[in-house]
């Protein structure tokens, strides 16, 4: 995790002061554009802020899901020579990869919080909520990613389709918009989004300071499950192949 951490800011004057100047300026930005400029307003929501921390919330929370599939594409293929070299548990590779991101998510998310408390909108005890939530998000994204890195060993194609899966992805999810302003047929089909259900319980939390329904993350559970053992019985079955292909 450290030479990681280290490793993306060598030769930076600021260092990791970008993991900081970085979502500020991300805040900054959406909060003087759609709360100021654009006086946007988030239906049934009557503070000012009510559209920013929605999309703030929302696109945080995204961008944690997105660096870790991204990354998780690439993970046996930017760790090859580790792999032919050393005999290691395979896990830690996932392991150090979700670990990292975290510590990237605490600072933004740590710098969101701080925003919330200095303009009164800081949640109450439905904050707790979010630390289930946010681990789950975390597997889920963790075992994705590892699938898709292991596919991507024999398949180099699946980098380059993910990428363009993920554009689809983010803006067939309720983050920009409110799920509520769009037909009932369309509402019906992106509640298949699997990412739906995460957004839907952070805007409960962040935006009205409610409880998340759980009946929404249900199947992202079973997916989490799902995935996992996809990722462990594939790396089983073609550990050697894999290491002949890398």
């Amino acid at each position: 995790m450290r030479r990681e951490f280290q490793s993306r800011y060598l030769n930076s004057l600021l260092g990791a002061a970008w993991t900081v100047i970085h979502p500020l300026s991300l805040i900054l930005i959406y909060t003087l554009i759609f709360s100021q400029i654009m006086q946007a307003k988030l239906p049934g929501v009557d503070d000012r802020f009510g559209y920013s921390i929605y999309l703030c919330s929302g696109i945080l929370t995204w961008g944690l899901f997105s660096e870790i599939t991204t990354r998780g594409h690439n993970l046996f293929l930017e760790n090859a020579t580790l792999l032919k070299k050393m005999h290691f548990p395979w896990v830690c590779l996932p392991v150090t990869l979700a670990l990292n991101a975290c510590l990237n998510f605490v600072i933004i998310f740590g710098l969101f919080l701080a925003f919330l408390l200095f303009t009164g909108n800081l949640p109450g005890w439905a904050m707790l909520a979010l630390i289930p939530m946010l681990a789950l998000q975390l597997l889920f994204a963790t075992s994705l990613g590892v699938v898709l890195g292991l596919l991507n060993v024999f398949f180099r194609d699946v980098a380059h389709l993910y990428t363009v899966v993920l554009q689809f992805w983010f803006w067939l999810t309720p983050i920009v918009y409110p799920l509520a302003i769009l037909p009932d047929e369309l509402q019906r089909l992106i509640r298949l989004n699997p990412m739906t259900g995460f957004m839907e319980g952070y805007h409960r939390i962040l935006v009205h300071g409610e409880l998340p329904g759980i009946y929404g993350l249900l199947p992202v559970a079973v997916l989490t499950l799902l995935f996992t053992a996809l990722g462990v019985r594939l790396f089983r079955n073609h550990a050697n192949e894999i290491v002949d292909e890398l």
